[in-house]
């Protein structure tokens, strides 16, 4: 028998609709899709980190059989480099994006300097090792600590101070201060970033990139290149992880394009995973952070400076020092943040961009003002807890983190915790018990939805939407098989393609929110449009103009309310009305629709983060057995893909933690550790126990179906939980993130 709308809507914990295509290998990736005579381009990267290119000699490369051009600076077509309202939708607020082979200048160390284009991948990548460039280098500078020299407040500045802080760190009974930093992180997401550019004559192409946004790149290319929107389509209906990587269009889609531009023929691009470290990272931060309290740990001052690397052609900044003030109550605080720029490539979005570096750091120093307090570090924040966002001084439509702390704490045996550090072990272990708070925007934003209804029950929903790993598919088909009454195998998803209904870019958490939104409109609509046709059934059931609060939808048919015998399968309204199928399109929007509440309020996530870890006593290496990661994040749709996402996003928090670094030779301005072999990340056997509870958030107001999203906050904070547990554990407190074995030793 069909699913209810109970069974197939939300809250169920249905598969991934898409799984068995990406687990059987017929989902097709930007790199994967057969072209008649496709062309392959293979990128060559600068070797210096700043100056020109004095000279580049192609002919030995141009001599390998196969190659069919170089384009470099000096023979690129001329293009139009107008600026796009998408494309660098989330590009920092001061200076000019890179424009690759716009002139001679070298920005960064691995800027990309020319393009070898061949009949075959293996030609053009022999023949890109033959490309001879002389460079006439600068001095350069990728040291953030030499840079804060050279530091600047961006457009986007920090919140204005409140009370007087520094007075009331001077005669705070309790007093804690301290320097905190992450290290610069890379994606390495499993996915190469590539693009296949399909050229259809006369200015026509069908692009297959990784990308987060499709039409985000159909304006991009349409605005540098000049090509009419009509002409351009972008497709990505599978994505190998993105999380910020793949928001901007990257130098790689636009290569692909310049040449198939050039040479009216199909090209693809694909980096290769040292070039992955060319572009997108989470910048270096050095944080510090001053905390003043009464004797019980009560916060009277907060003081939040921190400054991250930007590179030296874009200002990119992100919010980080207001999360901890937003958070905790205490009526003096100070924030001052600002860039500092290196010769790098412009950092960007990585999973919680601001807040997961930007509480990270305070939640560390929040656990010293527990020490310092000599108060448990869960006491601590129940201390400080605020109903109202302090820097605004506004209410949260909703904020359910005392039952984070509350589950979180239970489930963990946090009430079994000794304060001491050094005070627990087992054998030559010695084991260390942290927590820490969580904080992330619930945001909405607008988009669009189509559904189109079929006689044989079928139900398509489509939306431009991206699903970069999060379940967008799933919850998409979710929605609609609720709404409709379907069960969940009748309704099918399209996304990934910039000619669906517009949709934003795939990130922020606003996903599931945004499209879902849309798709529970356009199926409204069909719902509105079925009553119009039922009343045209032989005998008039319904009425002659049935009202669509009368009726109800499930198990594909329409019934009466008042008499629920009286019912009719979809196909035969629609034969009644003479069509084969309905179709309607729907736009949801910020707005009046679920938030009739005029009153600005703060939309957040929260959650609530304990790690349990074990410290080999003699050799510093850190083992993390357990994790419990407590969460408020609205209406879940789907509670299984949902538990991914926080899990995906604890195992990001380990690798800040103890993992991820990105390490320059400060002399060459060069990436050293620029493999997958050197650049640590969370392996199966750094990850143990990863427990998630969603804790019961109702919220009218946040969206209209009371979703917040999950993708992000299950990072935000994770790392600090860890640090705090190894300070519990062994007594030393390391205050620069990640804390590898040489720091605890």
């Amino acid at each position: 028998m069909a699913a209810s709308p109970a069974q197939a809507g939300i809250g169920t914990p249905v598969s991934r609709i898409d799984g068995p295509a990406k687990v059987t290998g017929a989902a097709r990736y930007a790199a994967d899709h057969p072209i008649e005579g496709l062309l392959y381009g293979v990128a060559v990267s600068s070797t210096i980190a700043r100056g020109r290119i004095a000279a580049l000699d192609d002919s030995a490369a141009l001599a390998v059989p196969g190659v069919v051009t170089v384009i470099h600076h000096e023979n690129r077509a001329h293009l139009p480099w107008r600026t796009s309202r998408y494309g660098d939708q989330l590009a920092p607020a001061g200076g000019k994006p890179l424009r690759p082979f716009y002139d001679d200048t070298i920005y960064y160390n691995g800027q990309p300097v020319a393009l070898v284009v061949a009949e075959t991948f293996e030609a053009a990548r022999h023949a890109a090792r033959l490309i001879a460039i002389d460079y006439e280098g600068e001095r350069h500078n990728t040291d953030l600590d030499v840079a804060i020299a050279e530091r600047f407040v961006p457009r986007q500045k920090p919140p204005s101070d409140r009370g007087d802080t520094d007075a009331a760190l001077e005669t705070a009974p309790v007093r804690h201060e301290g320097e905190y930093r992450l290290a610069t992180e890379h994606h390495n997401p499993m996915e190469l970033h590539g693009a296949t550019v399909e050229w259809h004559g006369e200015g026509r192409l069908t692009v297959h990139d990784k990308t987060q946004g499709p039409a985000q790149v159909q304006d991009y290319l349409c605005n540098v290149f000049g090509f009419e929107p009509d002409d351009v389509r972008v497709l990505n209906p599978y994505v190998g992880g993105a999380f910020g990587a793949a928001l901007r269009p990257l130098y790689h889609v636009f290569l692909a394009t310049l040449a198939a531009k050039m040479l009216e023929r199909s090209v693809r691009v694909v980096l290769t995973r040292q070039q992955m470290f060319t572009h997108v990272h989470r910048p270096e931060a050095i944080q510090r952070v001053a905390l003043g309290a009464e004797a019980d740990g009560k916060l009277t001052a907060i003081s939040t400076i921190a400054t991250t690397a930007t590179s030296r052609y874009e200002a990119y900044a992100e919010t980080i020092v207001e999360w901890g003030g937003q958070t905790y109550a205490a009526p003096n605080a100070h924030f001052d943040y600002a860039v500092a720029p290196i010769d790098s490539a412009t950092p960007g979005s990585m999973r919680g961009p601001g807040a997961a570096t930007g509480l990270t750091l305070f939640e560390m120093a929040m656990d010293e003002l527990a020490y310092a307090a000599d108060v448990d570090p869960l006491a601590l924040r129940l201390t400080n807890y605020s109903d109202i966002e302090q820097i605004r001084q506004i209410p949260y439509t909703s904020k359910a983190l005392k039952a984070c702390y509350e589950q979180g704490a239970e489930a963990f045996g946090w009430d079994q915790r000794s304060q001491a550090p050094r005070s627990m072990r087992e054998g030559r272990e010695l084991i260390g018990w942290g927590m820490a708070t969580g904080v992330w925007d619930a945001m909405f934003m607008k988009t669009s939805a189509r559904a189109r209804l079929g006689a044989n029950g079928h139900l398509e929903v489509a939306s431009a939407t991206s699903d970069i790993g999060t379940g967008t598919y799933t919850i998409m088909a979710q929605i609609a098989a609720g709404v409709l009454g379907l069960p969940v195998e009748q309704v099918s998803a399209k996304l990934g393609d910039s000619s669906l209904p517009p949709a934003p870019l795939e990130g922020g958490s606003w996903g599931a929110a945004s499209t879902g939104a849309a798709v529970q409109l356009a199926c409204e609509a069909l719902q509105a449009k079925l009553a119009e046709a039922a009343g045209k059934l032989e005998g008039r059931p319904f009425g002659s103009q049935p009202e669509i609060a009368s009726v109800g939808f499930a198990d594909g048919e329409m019934y009466l309310k008042a008499d629920p015998q009286v019912r009719a399968p979809y196909g035969r309204i629609m034969a009644a009305a003479g069509v084969t199928e309905l179709e309607a399109e729907a736009t949801a929007a910020p707005g009046p629709r679920g938030m009739a509440n005029q009153v600005v309020k703060a939309r957040n996530t929260h959650s609530a983060v304990f790690a349990e870890v074990r410290v080999d006593e003699e050799l510093g290496v850190v083992r993390i057995t357990r994790i419990v990661s407590a969460i408020a994040a609205g209406r879940i749709i789907n509670p299984k893909t949902a538990r991914s996402q926080i899990v995906g996003g604890v195992v990001w928090g380990i690798g800040m933690a103890l993992h991820e670094e990105t390490m320059t030779d400060h002399h060459f301005g060069r990436i050293m550790n620029h493999s997958l072999a050197e650049y640590h990340i969370p392996a199966h056997a750094d990850v143990d126990t990863i427990d998630v509870i969603f804790v019961e958030e109702q919220d009218s107001e946040v969206s209209p179906l009371g979703v917040k999203g999950v993708g992000e906050i299950g990072t935000v904070s994770t790392a600090a939980a860890i640090a705090n547990a190894i300070f519990h554990a062994t007594g030393k407190r390391v205050r620069e993130l990640p804390i590898t074995i040489d720091k605890l030793l």
